[in-house]
């Protein structure tokens, strides 16, 4: 009997994958634990393995490389050759067993580029040399698998292409915005002026990514739902600052202040339980665990690796781990043990020189503290104006599940231990 591999549920958040690369190809046989497919899923790339039971030769592929199929249709069907298999074509049926064949959704027409208003001719401008193109140390173009599959289906020079991937590589989204209206074949020697003029409206229509509809699902679905209200407070960051100068002096550890950050707010969460709480409708959960999200944004959008039991690690090891889970993050290698089970989430734009934001509770949570960059200001201490650095945070909580008072005593311990950094180490 011919075995159906449907779409598989990679993450909580799915509803549908992408397939990234085919790894067998029709008339190949795959046994328990062969390699199938790399799916692309809201939050990263996996591999898909045959599980116990799905053996057989593929006889067909129903979600090409590129092509986005939802959660639970049919994927692949496995068999032997001969096997009449076109009544299990149309409809998701659980591997090995019989079910009633239901029909599969019709495949989202492709989304077309709007093209560009016609424009005059460009004009060659003599520059130096022509723009270097990324290349691999075989000679060939640097672009992910998918990104290739896609601009040979959309017929794109990849030599057109310019990469935003690590080292200049070409990946998906640049050839989902690549517009030939704009773009020339470059001359040796010269550079082509833009295409279109100025006063002229054009515009590039990107699809949205997997990743991002998720992000948009879910925050919007927490915003509309999750009444939220803010609490901002400064934080003293001297002594944080020459306490980090003096751990790192050794060179073997290598703490950053968001280290401080994370750890200072995993013990004010076993001050302040009601923080570390989750609104689940017909009552509130309070986690005794700390499992504290830390937002890493990637090429695609964001993704939020968790950090288990922060509130017992030392700075050290807090340090190693967001590291880690941040490398596999832009790796898109996480696995779902690493992002899902969250009590509270930080968000960290000081890097990029904000000075103060606010955040979406990220759900089930109840909080998320959103903390800007530090800052050197005039501060009065002991009657006088001396400079100081300060760093703004701000607390953003659902109000079904705590109140005003309850943020602001939460922020006074996460103040205190970073004003304080030893108190962190006791």
């Amino acid at each position: 009997m011919a075995i159906v591999i449907n779409m598989p549920r990679l993450s909580d958040t799915m509803t549908e994958g992408v397939v990234a690369k085919w790894h067998k190809h029709i008339g190949d046989s795959v046994n328990e634990g062969d390699l199938l497919a790399e799916i692309e899923t809201d939050k990263a790339t996996m591999e898909f393995e045959a599980f116990p039971g799905q053996e057989g030769k593929l006889l067909y592929i129903g979600t090409g490389e590129g092509e986005t199929a939802p959660v639970d249709t049919v994927l692949a069907i496995l068999g032997e050759d001969g096997e009449d298999i076109e009544a299990l074509k149309g409809g998701a049926v659980a591997p090995a067993q019989e079910a009633e064949v239901t029909a599969t959704p019709a495949p989202a027409a492709p989304v077309e580029e709007t093209p560009a208003p016609s424009a005059p001719k460009p004009t060659a401008i003599p520059v130096a040399a022509a723009a270097p193109v990324a290349v691999e140390t075989d000679g060939s173009i640097k672009a992910s698998p998918l990104a290739r599959k896609l601009a040979a289906d959309k017929g794109v020079d990849l030599s057109m292409v310019k990469g935003s991937g690590d080292h200049g590589r070409i990946v998906k989204r640049d050839i989902d915005s690549f517009n030939p209206a704009i773009h020339t074949s470059p001359q040796p020697g010269v550079v082509s002026a833009p295409a279109v003029p100025a006063g002229v409206e054009s515009f590039t229509d990107t699809p949205v990514s997997q990743m991002r509809k998720v992000i948009a699902s879910r925050l919007s679905e927490s915003k509309n739902t999750a009444p939220h209200f803010y609490v901002t407070m400064d934080i003293d960051m001297d002594h944080a600052i020459a306490a980090r100068k003096a751990m790192n002096a050794s060179g073997e550890v290598k703490i950053s202040f968001n280290d401080l950050v994370v750890k200072a707010c995993a013990l004010a969460l076993k001050k302040h339980p009601v923080i570390n709480s989750s609104w689940m409708g017909d009552f509130i959960r309070a986690n005794h665990h700390v499992h504290i999200g830390v937002a890493v944004a990637i090429e695609d959008g964001l993704l939020v690796p968790v950090l288990r039991h922060a509130d017992q690690m030392p700075l050290a090891t807090i340090s190693a781990n967001v590291k880690d889970l941040a490398g596999k993050a832009k790796d898109k290698k996480l696995q779902p043990s690493d992002w899902e089970g969250n009590t509270f989430t930080i968000s960290n734009l000081g890097m990029f020189g904000v000075e103060e934001f606010t955040a979406i509770v990220n759900p089930p949570d109840a909080g998320i503290l959103a903390v800007g960059g530090i800052k050197q200001v005039p501060v009065v201490k002991d009657g006088q104006v001396v400079p100081g650095n300060v760093m703004k945070v701000t607390l953003s909580l659902d109000h079904r599940v705590a109140d005003g008072a309850s943020g602001a005593a939460f922020l006074q311990s996460v103040k205190g231990f970073l004003e304080n950094p030893v108190t962190m180490l006791v």
